[in-house]
């Protein structure tokens, strides 16, 4: 058997698509193993959002060459397809793959040899077919992950991503439902919808589909139990989309959703579709529509000409909203994007300043919202893991509140059990079960 190890770095689609890889594997040929152990041949599937996670890729790779010099090592993923030449210099990689090459791998590997690395790359912005990963096991979750669309067209001034990851492009309808229908056969309890733009899916599709329509055949015919979706721009969570979490049966009340700023000046050198006013304005009417809801958001600090004004009107907004956590990341400047060449860079312990700050006034938010639900009964999807602080069961809620279950044991995993929260802990609640599945 041949021993291959895999480790990824970055965003859901990332390790959605690593979980593909690994599912596409001949199981009477190989075998996967713990990345900290000696492999045959090592796949780092990398990001590269920030300057740290290029770091973190390259260390992953020299960390795989020293734990086996002879193993095969290949490099994919979005670092991979934006700088391919820099890590083909890494002595003792063996195949540098990019993104559209990536679920080519598992045949790739058949015919892999030492010697001098091998650089698959073509030029994303030319793609437009969908990757043809589509896994249907997701070890130690119980929840499985769909990814619908890939690609961004939007070129954000900060982000690296449409140069990574190609223009938008989308799973067809019919396809995404049958890929519900046939994970929640598995025994899925929940499906998460995943995608680099998420919210556009379905424009590039002839005839055009649209999220709201998946997710309104899939609440109807009840596909699945549970229906999540990942992050979401907010222009685009319509008034549709709104109300159909309000009122179905299998929609989760939970939206991440990127603010990055509170400041207009700075949305704007962004190239953000919104403002300030409008961002508050459509955080309320959904938490008016859905008010047990958790909202969470992405943000950014130190972006290029962010002063204290700036800082202060991000800081004063977030105080402002309904918000059930926070997601906080400082500015990593990446070559090639706009934001790389504007004035007013943020000194680095300026953004881990206000990163604290930020990150502080998350955990009060997080810990608020989960206050509110003590006492009141939560539909929540038992994990095979335990709460590490506790030793019990722990499972999260449909407005994705960690709960530890007090009276609960392994036969309970992957069930969806009404849980009475009694009392909350930094942020997550701990409770009983009060009867069977739902």
């Amino acid at each position: 058997m041949i021993k291959v190890a895999i480790s990824t770095l970055g965003c859901k689609i990332n390790q959605y698509e690593s979980a593909g890889i690994l599912e596409m594997l001949d199981e009477s040929i190989y075998v996967s193993v713990p990345f900290n152990t000696k492999a045959d041949c090592y796949i780092i599937n990398t990001c590269t959002v920030t300057g740290r996670t290029d770091y973190q890729s390259r260390n992953l790779i020299r960390r795989a060459i020293r734990t086996n010099p002879e193993a095969c090592i290949i490099v994919t993923g979005c670092y991979a397809q934006v700088a391919p030449r820099d890590l083909a210099r890494i002595p003792g990689v063996t195949l540098i793959a990019g993104n559209a090459e990536k679920e080519h791998i598992p045949r790739l590997m058949e015919r892999l040899v030492k010697g001098a690395p091998q650089l698959l790359v073509s030029d994303i912005c030319k793609t437009r077919e969908f990757s043809g990963i589509n896994p249907l096991k997701f070890a130690g979750h119980t929840r499985a992950f769909l990814k619908i669309q890939d690609g961004c067209d939007s070129f954000c001034s900060y982000c690296i991503v449409p140069y990574a990851r190609g223009p938008s492009r989308s799973l067809s309808q019919m396809d995404v439902l049958k890929e519900i229908e046939t994970l929640a056969r598995s025994d899925y309890r929940e499906i998460v919808l995943t995608g680099i733009h998420l919210g556009v899916y379905g424009q590039d599709l002839a005839p055009p589909s649209n999220l709201y329509e998946i997710m309104k055949h899939v609440d109807k015919n009840r596909l699945v139990g549970r229906l999540r979706l990942s992050s979401i721009e907010i222009a685009e969570i319509s008034d549709d989309i709104i109300r159909l979490i309000a009122e179905g049966t299998t929609l989760c009340r939970h939206l991440h959703i990127p603010l990055q700023s509170g400041d207009d000046m700075i949305l704007s050198a962004m190239k953000r579709n919104y403002d300030s006013a409008f961002f508050k304005n459509r955080l309320q009417v959904i938490r008016q529509a859905i008010p047990d809801i958790a909202l969470g958001l992405d943000v950014m600090v130190g972006f290029p000409g962010e002063g204290e004004k700036q800082f202060d009107n991000t800081l004063r907004l977030i105080a402002e909203l309904p918000v059930a956590y926070l997601h906080v990341f400082p500015y990593s400047e990446r070559p090639g994007t706009v934001a790389s060449s504007l004035p007013g860079r943020v000194d680095e312990t300026v953004k881990k300043r206000r990163g604290e700050i930020l990150r502080k006034l998350g955990r009060e938010k997080r810990n608020a919202f989960a206050r509110r639900f003590v006492g009141k009964k939560l539909s929540v999807l038992i994990e095979d893991k335990k709460d590490k602080d506790t030793g019990f069961m722990k499972g999260f809620s449909d407005n994705y509140i960690p709960i530890v279950i007090e009276n609960g044991n392994s036969s309970l995993v992957n069930r969806v059990l009404y849980v009475i929260p009694d009392y909350s802990l930094e942020g997550k609640l701990c409770g009983r079960i009060t009867n069977d599945d739902r």
